[in-house]
């Protein structure tokens, strides 16, 4: 017999019983909502076996890793039914997301909206004939039996069985797919599915490979459920900044630029200025040193840092980066290696730590094409990072001062209710992809956790979400969509300063290695500025929006008091336009309405006169008859207090 732990509650089982069973000896209502389990705090299959004590969560869609699990079991129903109207099809990859799956198909035609309803058809059927869900372990020559004509996951077979991975599949009526699960016990439980896009995608992510076709879906247990959900997608569609910032202006693409390249419109370009003047000056009053580095450097830098070996693939090279006689760059993907050449610009001791380095730095990343989106995903960025060096004695103090900051950030634009934390740690079992010894990293998570801990932050355990050279914390926030994106990320480094030879001298007189802190304070701005336009609806704060008054004369003959107006507002700071048209009144503040502008100025004779200003604000039809000095006086207040 075993002990099971049931949030407090034990019970005895013979060993050997299944997460399923145990959820079934509970109640049958708890066993039918079951989509996967929690054992010992790692997420699992409901079929897996306890053999020893242990402590038990069962997981429905009402818990994050039950969703998975269940849009994970979606995914394999979807790609079941694409394989009985297009037998040719070939199947790459098919994740759960934070909202729904994907799956990579190629072998057939891109597929269109058009054809989404013959799925859908096809996946209730399987969905109603409630087909139970099996995994095995299987050897590689069954492995490469069972998948013959599927390229794609031939090749992963290949590539598991070299790294020594236990090869599993899941079988599911005719449908049989390479997997590691978790899955439901059967196709049953997915009672409503809706396909919501098709993309393509290169696949593993290489230009240089077939091209699939991404098809993107979204299942819940109940019909009810997924009807609340296209409507809140309908209301997200509207808030898209992709939608509102090309509407107001914001920024744009071009194909002939690329995908991931978008360019900055002046109303973009001026509030993302804003952004990073208020940054850089924060940032100056809290001791940081302005650095400015190169865009690119040599090969030869990268493989000090450790970026040629874990990142290659993420970078954009100039050159041939296997032909080592000849010279070869690549555009940075992060500032690091490059501002520790501040640090070894001469020699150094404790006096000069901690010493915070910061930087508005333009980063370049060779995204997967299918992960592009608007503003939030991209290849060219601006971020606010910065490198903060220190003694080890010095950790704790300066990592809760980067998160102040990151805190005061989030909290004057108004998306610090908005964000969740996230520990991010390295996987043991994944050491290729990790620099350093596992001794080295259990003192380094071992120490981000004490600080986290003292300061009493939230969060969640991310495994194998580390940097390559170190933990770290996560600020995480999803867009409109549901999307997680990681905003602001804060991580303990206690490997790269040996790679670089940094030291300093210490009280003792003796040479020692510092700590370093890889931090930003708003994060990316591009993704920033997308995430407030979705946030306001495209209505930003006054302070951050490109134009905070519209001076609207009502005829020609008041064109002269309403430049004067314009003047008085541009010499108090104000970002002011007047708008000159010979138009309808009404048409004029409509328009302004549509653009979001947070004043309109309305002036004729009345206000020529008497050197007032009618106001009619965003967030009411008529803010009243005010002097203009008092108007001034009241905008510059909001102005100067950030105010949302």
């Amino acid at each position: 017999m075993i002990k099971v732990d049931l949030k407090g509650t034990v019970k005895e089982f013979e060993a050997g019983v299944s997460a399923a069973d145990v959820a079934k000896s509970i109640g049958m209502g708890l066993y039918k909502s079951a989509c996967a389990a929690r054992v010992d705090g790692e997420v699992c299959d409901l079929r897996t076996p306890l053999d020893k004590d242990c402590t038990l969560e069962i997981l429905t869609f009402a818990d994050k890793d039950g969703q998975h699990a269940f849009w994970h079991t979606a995914a394999h129903i979807m790609a079941q039914a694409i394989q009985h109207l297009y037998p040719e099809a070939h199947f790459g990859i098919g994740p759960a997301l934070e909202t729904g799956w994907y799956y990579d198909v190629g072998g057939v035609k891109p597929f269109t909206p058009d054809q989404f309803a013959a799925i859908e058809a096809e996946m209730k059927k399987i969905a109603k004939e409630d087909l139970p869900i099996e995994k095995r372990t299987v050897s590689l020559e069954e492995a490469r039996s069972l998948f013959a004509g599927q390229p794609y996951k031939l090749e992963l077979v290949e590539e598991y069985a070299e790294k020594g991975w236990e090869l599993s599949v899941y079988k599911q009526g005719d449908f049989t797919d390479l997997c590691a699960g978790p899955h439901l016990m059967s196709t049953g439980a997915v009672k409503a599915a809706r396909l919501t896009q098709a993309t393509s995608a290169y696949w593993r992510g290489d230009s240089s490979r077939d091209t699939l076709c991404r098809v993107y879906g979204v299942a819940f247990p109940k019909a009810g459920e997924l009807d609340e959900y296209l409507k809140q997608q309908e209301e997200a569609r509207k808030r898209d900044h992709n939608k509102i910032g090309r509407e107001l202006e914001y920024f744009t693409t071009v194909d002939c630029i690329g995908q991931g390249l978008p360019i900055l419109l002046p109303n973009g370009a001026r509030t993302v200025q804003l952004l990073q003047r208020w940054v850089e000056d924060t940032e100056q009053k809290r001791g940081y040193l302005l650095t400015k580095t190169p865009y690119m450097a040599k090969r030869d830098l990268y493989k000090i840092s450790g970026h040629w070996d874990h990142y290659r693939d993420g970078m954009f090279i100039l050159g041939d980066p296997d032909d080592e006689t000849k010279e070869c760059f690549a555009l940075r993907p992060m500032t690091c290696p490059f501002q520790y050449q501040v640090f070894l610009n001469r020699k150094r001791s404790y006096r000069d730590l901690p010493m915070r380095l910061g930087e508005t730095s333009t980063l370049f990343r060779n995204e997967d094409s299918g992960e592009m989106h608007g503003l939030i995903r991209v290849r060219q960025f601006t971020i606010s990072e910065g490198h903060l060096i220190l003694r080890p004695e010095q950790l704790e103090e300066e990592f809760r001062g980067c998160l102040e900051l990151a805190k005061e950030m989030l909290e004057t634009i108004g998306l610090a209710e908005d964000v969740s934390y996230r520990f991010s740690q390295w996987d043991p079992n994944r050491t290729d992809k990790y620099e350093g010894t596992a001794e080295q990293w259990e003192e380094a998570q071992s120490l981000m956790q004490k600080i986290l801990d003292h300061l009493g932050l939230e969060y969640e355990v991310g495994v194998d979400e580390a940097a390559f050279y170190g933990p770290k914390l996560d600020i995480q926030i999803k867009n409109v969509f549901g999307k997680e994106d990681t905003l602001i990320t804060i991580q303990i480094d206690m490997l790269l300063a040996e790679k670089f030879g940094m030291h300093y001298t210490d009280v003792d007189g003796k040479e020692r290695i510092p700590y370093i802190i890889h931090r930003t304070s708003i994060g990316c701005y591009e993704r920033t500025l997308a995430l407030l336009l979705e946030k306001y609806a495209g209505a930003l704060p006054v302070w951050l929006m490109p134009t905070q008054v519209m001076v609207i004369p009502i005829s020609e003959k008041h064109h002269d008091y309403a430049e004067k107006v314009h003047k008085a507002l541009e010499a108090a700071g104000v970002r002011v336009e007047t708008d000159y048209r010979s138009e309808k009144m009404g048409y004029k503040i409509r328009e302004a309405q549509l653009k979001k502008i947070p004043y309109m100025l309305v002036v004729g004779d009345k206000e020529a006169e008497e050197g007032t200003v009618a106001v009619r604000a965003r967030k009411e039809a008529n803010g009243g008859t005010k002097s203009l000095a008092d108007f001034i006086a009241q905008i510059t207040a909001e102005i100067e207090s950030k105010a949302r």
